[in-house]
């Protein structure tokens, strides 16, 4: 069987076993938030773009081992935004984490420059 399949299906499971814990209906009332016009603050707009970006570096690399390199001068800017977006919401994992990813993009920027 394909690893994707098995990746695929395995995830699937967890997520199910997820949402049931949490309840489906709290997941469905919390992802109709972004349906809601209301929703669409400054800080969550810098958020929802924020992770998308990260998203794009992070599938590539994990799924196919694909390195975009020009992608982290987007996800540099998008980590200085989501701390900005952070201390709206009090987050400290937030602020940590893209802390962390401003050092993962300069890192790699830098390396692409000079490699």
């Amino acid at each position: 069987m394909d690893a994707y399949l098995i990746a695929g299906a395995l995830g699937l499971a967890l997520t199910a076993i997820v949402y049931s814990v949490v309840g489906w209906g709290n997941i469905r009332d919390c992802m109709l938030l972004w349906l809601r016009r209301d929703y669409w603050t400054g800080y969550n707009v810098v958020e929802f773009l924020s992770w998308a970006t990260k998203a794009a570096v992070i599938v590539p690399g994990l799924v196919f081992g694909m390195e975009i390199w020009w992608l982290h001068i987007l996800t540099l800017g998008t980590s200085v935004a989501l701390i900005w977006a952070s201390m709206k919401k009090l987050l400290p994992t937030l602020i940590a984490f893209n802390t962390l990813w401003i050092f993962l993009s300069m890192t790699v920027i830098v390396r692409h420059l000079m490699g």
